[in-house]
Order: structure tokens, then C-alpha cells, then sequence
């Protein structure tokens, strides 16, 4: 039942590190969906940040609503791709990430949803911190508020769990604490490891589709969480995504027995130790909504047996330029 993703291959060794923090070439992709508002108020941030984005690129999930004119009209003169179906999330930041390696040669891609407002300074503190790190980095990401200045729960990310005292050592180096997954709405992805290891399955639509990501470029290398890099998830509600998802249970169910199960993300005890939180989760939630989300987790467990995630360039055919970059950096990757 396992679908083995392509060897990760050596690292090169931390001297190598990456292009200089100040000349690295940074592409922030922005994915949205009926959210016009927000969107330019996203824009508005990555414009005013005092080291702002190389190039933007904004993946409109074939909105309903004039977001995609917000785009194609705002200052920052993004790079803006008008899908025709909505392929969620997932789908969104594969074509998004594809587009920044394969269009605009990224040497960093900034990824994050249209609901994230970076404060400014966030990507200069992730530059800092970059620079700062004695060894080489694959994924960075932002500490997550909410509009009151809370830590968003929705975006908590623990301390590795098997990281060593020097791996903790290098990462107060930098500024950070060492992580072994990060969250989309505002993840900083070296664009060499993602060149390597492929892009997000684009079939996950929405959930845990950068949770198998980071883990990937994560299983065998360095992650850090960057707390004075700050952005504010402005979500409607103070609240976890999950605390009662309805419908959407489907996809949380499908796409986490997906990372756990079809994929070498994980190592077998990180699976046991995600497997076994996530179970709890679950049971909790059933405890507290058995009525809404029987059926749907019911649906999920049918999904993920019957089959793995198809392959993204299929996933998003409607739109062949999209697909077209999905294809060349998966194919680069052995995917």
C-alpha cells in the first residue's frame, strides 16, 4: 500500500549552503480563492516589505468574485494565473511553486494562502535567519498570529522531536527552533530540495498537503521556525480548521491516511507518533460531531485504500501551462 517517493539522495554538506541570503532570488506565491479583499490586502504586505519578493506569482483558483482582477490590476505587478476549476489549496500551490521554479528561476519560493497578511520585516527575518544558520536549510517558516496577536492555532508547529542538542544549538544560531513540518500560510521552501523532491500532490485539494510536503524536504533535512518572521492569518474565527469540519472531514481523513500510508515522508516511527495524535484527534472530534462526520471519515478511509493521490499534471489538465510546469519539475524529480 506504500507508494515510495524517489530517493532523497546526499545532501550537500552544509558549507555548500544556498546563494547568499541577500542575492537569493525570492518568489512569493500567493493562492486564492473569493477572497478579493484579502488578497489585496496580502498584495498591500509583500509590497511594503523593506526587502520585498524577486517576482509574485498569484494562482486565482477560478474565483467567483473580482479577486483575480484584484491581482491582475495591484502595483506589485504579480505574475497571475487564472485556472479554469477550482483545484483547492493543493492544487493551487503546485502550480504556484512549479510556476516560480520553472518561469522565474526561484531560488526560494515563499509560499502562503491569501488570508496572510506578513507583517513588515517577515521576509527579512527569514533572509536573516538563513543567513545566520551554521548549516543548510530546506524549509523555514513564519510564526502565525492571529488579528489579536495570538499565536493561531491553526498554525502551531512543535519542536522537532528527535532533534539533538546541536541541531537545537544551530537553530538558536539562527534565531529559530528546529521543525519538522510547517504550515503553507507562510513556509519558506528552498527551491533546489523542491526541484529534487518534487512538488505538493495537487490531488489532496485541501488539508495536510503541506504537512506530507515538508515532511518530505524535511525527512532528511533542516527546517526552522523563525518566530521574529510574523504573519497575521486573519481567519474569520480564533479557532482550529478541524474543531468541526463537516463535509470537509473527507478530506482530513483522505489526505492524512494518504501522507501516513502511500508515502516515505515519515519514518515508521513518526508515522506510529502522527498515526496515534491523529487517531485521538479524530476520536474527539466524532465524540463532539458523531452526526456531521461519520459518513464523511467513513468516505475518507474508502478513498485512501482504494488508491493514491493521482499525479498533479493530470490533476490540473483543464489548464495546460499549469500542468505543463507541474510536469517538468516532477519529471526532474523522478515523480
Amino acid at each position: 500500500m506504500t507508494q515510495s517517493a524517489p530517493a532523497a539522495g546526499p545532501m550537500p554538506h552544509p558549507s555548500s549552503a544556498h546563494p547568499e541570503a541577500t542575492s537569493a532570488r525570492v518568489v512569493a506565491v500567493i493562492v486564492t480563492y473569493n477572497r478579493e479583499q484579502l488578497l489585496g490586502e496580502c498584495l498591500d504586505a509583500l509590497a511594503a516589505q523593506e526587502r520585498r519578493p524577486d517576482a509574485v506569482v498569484v494562482i486565482d483558483n477560478a474565483s467567483s468574485d473580482a479577486s483575480g482582477t484584484v491581482a491582475d490590476e495591484h502595483a506589485i505587478a504579480a505574475d497571475v494565473v487564472h485556472l479554469h476549476r477550482n483545484v483547492g489549496g493543493a492544487g493551487g500551490f503546485a502550480a504556484g511553486i512549479a510556476r516560480a521554479l520553472v518561469r522565474h528561476d526561484a531560488d526560494w519560493v515563499w509560499v502562503m494562502d491569501d488570508d496572510t497578511i506578513p507583517r513588515p520585516g517577515a521576509l527579512a527575518a527569514l533572509l536573516q535567519a538563513l543567513e545566520a544558520s551554521p548549516v543548510r536549510l530546506s524549509v523555514l517558516s513564519s510564526r502565525a498570529v492571529w488579528t489579536d496577536g495570538r499565536d493561531h492555532p491553526m498554525n502551531t508547529q512543535r519542536t522537532r522531536l528527535d532533534a539533538g542538542a546541536q541541531e537545537k544549538r544551530d537553530a538558536a544560531r539562527a534565531g529559530g527552533r528546529p521543525i519538522r513540518t510547517a504550515s503553507y500560510v507562510s513556509a519558506f521552501l528552498n527551491g533546489e530540495d523542491v526541484r529534487r523532491l518534487g512538488l505538493p500532490y495537487a490531488d489532496y485539494f485541501i488539508w495536510s498537503d503541506d504537512f506530507e510536503h515538508t515532511g518530505r524536504l524535511l525527512r532528511h533535512g533542516r527546517g526552522l521556525q523563525v518566530p521574529s518572521s510574523v504573519v497575521e492569518h486573519r481567519t474569520v474565527l480564533f479557532s482550529n480548521a478541524q474543531s468541526n469540519p463537516g463535509s470537509r472531514f473527507y478530506y482530513d481523513v483522505r489526505n492524512r491516511l494518504w501522507a501516513l500510508l502511500r508515502t516515505d515522508s515519515f519514518s515508521v516511527w513518526e508515522k506510529a507518533v502522527h498515526g496515534g495524535s491523529t487517531a485521538v484527534g479524530w476520536a474527539k472530534q466524532l465524540a463532539r460531531h458523531r452526526g456531521d462526520l461519520i459518513g464523511a471519515g467513513a468516505h475518507g478511509v474508502v478513498s485512501a485504500v482504494r488508491r493514491g493521490p493521482r499525479p498533479s499534471a493530470d490533476v490540473l489538465s483543464a489548464d495546460g501551462e499549469a500542468a505543463a510546469d507541474v510536469r517538468t519539475i516532477e519529471r526532474k524529480a523522478g515523480r
